[in-house]
Order: C-alpha cells, then sequence, then structure tokens
C-alpha cells in the first residue's frame, strides 16, 4: 500500500511540477541532458525510499536536493565534462549579472530561463517547439512525435541535436535583459501560439481537436503570464487562447463532426474562460504599441460576445483586421479579413480579395483558402465553380472532419 500511495505521490509532483525541477537544474547546471537524467534519477530514488521513509512534507524539494546530488556525483566522475558545464555556467553567470534598468521586474524563475532558452533564435522553428513540448510542456518524445506527426526515431533525433546546439552555441539560461526582451519574447509566444494551433485544430489525422495540446498551450501562456505580468502582448495572448478555447465543446457534435462557427451551439461555449478573456484583453489593448496577440484576441472576444452568427459585429472586426494587417502583414490575416469584408459588404465583395491572393506564397498548399473561396463562390449560386473550389480544397486538406465537411458541401452542390 505504502507503495502505491509512493508511486501516486511521484507520479503527481512529477507531472504538476516537472518542468519546474527540470528548469531549476538546468539552470543550476546548464545542460538540458544533465537535467533530465538526474531528474529520473531523483525519481527513481524516490520510489525506493518513500514507501520506508514516506512521503516528504516537500515532495519536489526532495527530488531537488536529490537530482543535485545525483548530479554533482556524475560531474566529479567526469572531469571533461566537469569543465564543460564549469565553462557554460561562468557565461551563464556572466550573462545573468547585467544589472536590469530602473523599473524592470528582476525575474528569478527559472522556468521563465528554460522557456527563452528553448526558443532561442539561434534553433529553428521546429527545434524550439519540440524543446518546449519536451521540458516546458511535459510531453514525452513519442506524445512530442505525435504532435509533430513523425515517427518517435525522427523526433528523439530532432531533441537530441536542438540540445547539442544548446550546448555547441552555448545558449545561456537566463532570461534576456530589457534591451533584448522585446527581440527575444516574440519567438516564445509564437512557440505556445503553434502549440495551441495545432490543438485547436489539427493540422491532420481523425481528430478535429488535439485537447492535450490546447490544455498545454494554455498552460504554459499561463505560466508566462504569472512571470511576465506586465507584458501587454504576453497577457494578449492568453485572452486569445481563452476566447478561443471557449467554443471548444461546441466546435464538434457526439459523433466527432465539424460543426462550423454559424452552426455552433453557443449556450455550450465555456462562460468562464470568455470572461477570463475579458479582464486580460482590457490591459493588453490599453497603452500604446498595440501587439498583434492583442489585436487578434479583440477580434475574439467580438465573435464570442456575439447571441448569434448573424448579430456578430463584422464592421468592427473588419476594423480590427486593418489594424492587424499594419501591425503584421500577413496573406493569412488577409484571407481572414477577407471573409469578414464578405460577411459585412457580400460575398462578391470577399471573392474579389480572395482572387488577389491565389498567388501567394504563404497560403500555397492552405486548404482554406479555396474552401474559403468555394463557400463564397456556393453562396453567389455559381454552382460549377464552387465544386472546383471544394475539390481543390479537399486535395489538400489532412484533417479527417475537416475533410469530410468539404465532402458534404460537395455532394449537396453535386445533388442539387
Amino acid at each position: 500500500m505504502n507503495e502505491q500511495r509512493a508511486a501516486r505521490s511521484v507520479e503527481a509532483v512529477f507531472r504538476e511540477d516537472r518542468s519546474r525541477l527540470l528548469a531549476l537544474l538546468a539552470a543550476r547546471f546548464g545542460d538540458l541532458d544533465l537535467a533530465e537524467e538526474t531528474a529520473s534519477d531523483a525519481i527513481e530514488a524516490a520510489l525506493e525510499r518513500w514507501p520506508v521513509d514516506g512521503v516528504p512534507d516537500k515532495p519536489l524539494a526532495w527530488l531537488l536536493t536529490t537530482a543535485r546530488r545525483k548530479a554533482i556525483d556524475r560531474i566529479r566522475r567526469d572531469r571533461a565534462y566537469a569543465q564543460r558545464l564549469a565553462v557554460l555556467q561562468v557565461e551563464s553567470d556572466r550573462a545573468a549579472a547585467v544589472p536590469a534598468e530602473p523599473g524592470f521586474d528582476d525575474i528569478p524563475d527559472e522556468q521563465l530561463q528554460l522557456f527563452f532558452t528553448c526558443c532561442h533564435p539561434a534553433l529553428s522553428p521546429e527545434a524550439r517547439t519540440a524543446l518546449t513540448l519536451r521540458y516546458l510542456a511535459g510531453l514525452t518524445t513519442p506524445e512530442v512525435a505525435r504532435a509533430f506527426l513523425v515517427p518517435t526515431a525522427t523526433m528523439a533525433q530532432r531533441i537530441v541535436r536542438a540540445k547539442r546546439k544548446v550546448r555547441t552555441a552555448r545558449i545561456p539560461f537566463r532570461v534576456p535583459g530589457p534591451d533584448e526582451l522585446p527581440a527575444r519574447l516574440p519567438s516564445v509566444l509564437r512557440v505556445i501560439y503553434l502549440v495551441f494551433t495545432e490543438g485547436y485544430a489539427a493540422s491532420s489525422g481523425n481528430d478535429l481537436l488535439r485537447p492535450d495540446l490546447a490544455d498545454e498551450a494554455i498552460r504554459l501562456a499561463r505560466i508566462l503570464h504569472r512571470l511576465l505580468p506586465r507584458e501587454r502582448e504576453v497577457t494578449g495572448l492568453l485572452a486569445l487562447l481563452l476566447f478561443t478555447d471557449a467554443r471548444r465543446t461546441a466546435r464538434i457534435d457526439a459523433s466527432g463532426s465539424q460543426v462550423l462557427l454559424e452552426d455552433q451551439n453557443r449556450a455550450l461555449w465555456d462562460a468562464d474562460l470568455i470572461a477570463e478573456g475579458h479582464r486580460l484583453v482590457v490591459p493588453a489593448l490599453t497603452g500604446p504599441g498595440v501587439g498583434p496577440y492583442a489585436v487578434q484576441a479583440a477580434i475574439a472576444a467580438l465573435h464570442d460576445e456575439a447571441t448569434d452568427f448573424e448579430t456578430t459585429d463584422w464592421p468592427q472586426i473588419v476594423a480590427l483586421y486593418d489594424v492587424l494587417l499594419q501591425i503584421e502583414p500577413s496573406s493569412l490575416i488577409a484571407l481572414n479579413r477577407a471573409v469578414a469584408i464578405a460577411m459585412r459588404d457580400g460575398p462578391e465583395a470577399g471573392l474579389t480579395l480572395l482572387d488577389g491572393l491565389t498567388d501567394a506564397g504563404e497560403l500555397r498548399g492552405y486548404h482554406l483558402l479555396p474552401a474559403t473561396r468555394a463557400d463564397l463562390l456556393r453562396r453567389l449560386g455559381r454552382t460549377t465553380e464552387a465544386a472546383a473550389a471544394y475539390r481543390a480544397a479537399l486535395d489538400l486538406v489532412g484533417n479527417e472532419p475537416e475533410r469530410a465537411t468539404l465532402a458534404r458541401r460537395l455532394a449537396e452542390l453535386t445533388d442539387r
């Protein structure tokens, strides 16, 4: 019985505080491999000792102390390893010694250091996302592989290469100074947003949603907001994720089929998440230099405020997309703006804008461009052209519920 209780305690602590433990170890020793290995050693020791000695009052502190001792033992046994770590630690300490400007909060939380290490610009975007999922979201390598839809062995190699890059590039485990933060923070936010996007609408597979990824992205955004509460784009990102995730339950029916926004039962939307999003979006939008995540959160708020699809404030949404395009010019944003204009001014106006995006490299291979075009053509009664656009979208879509929605729309046109 003691063994079962100890095992449950270890599992609970490691599940809740794994990223904190890894971050503390990585910050202390400057090495992700050593952090991961000694954390596993500490878990193994806990499974041996806690059934005998009882679960300690502060389980995480016990694991951290044990892991640190095992790390020191390992370093003492390997002189070359110790020399390499010493160099990394000196560089990390030197970087961390840069004084902060007045008014800048000193944030000692090692999780924040790990955020910026995993999302360092020296790493590729794929490596940043993989390391963040592995070390901050707490996913196992097979789970990260499933998120990327690649074999476990492939992802394991990718993570190994990313960790090697952290070592060889001598990327420090530290929070950027106030001069660096504006340039470094967007990559961290981008990784969290990409994780959420894949959870909200999986790029392929049999399920429309990946709740595990959406939940982890929101958890990471909450951690980042707790660590950087004055950064308005962090606040804006969290608000955006909450507004969007509030619709999760209504986005699929009992059979797992996709339910489009105009057909969703809004009574199923999570009112608590929407209310929390409203509390966040106001400070995110207050002040000069509003950021793209805050503007997207404002757009999502307007969708969530509408009692039904028809009463959505499309003129205000178009105005916000105009602002967003100025801040962050993007073909994808232009596509979303075209949809909003079609809702405000009619499908012909939206279609004209879409026709100007057909050669956009960013949207090449993106199934929602022909799918959106097909929907507008259908509303205009141009059935033959709409059917061709639906077929083009079906050639590109990877997610089965989305494929079923497109096939159903195509069949309706064919039957008609």
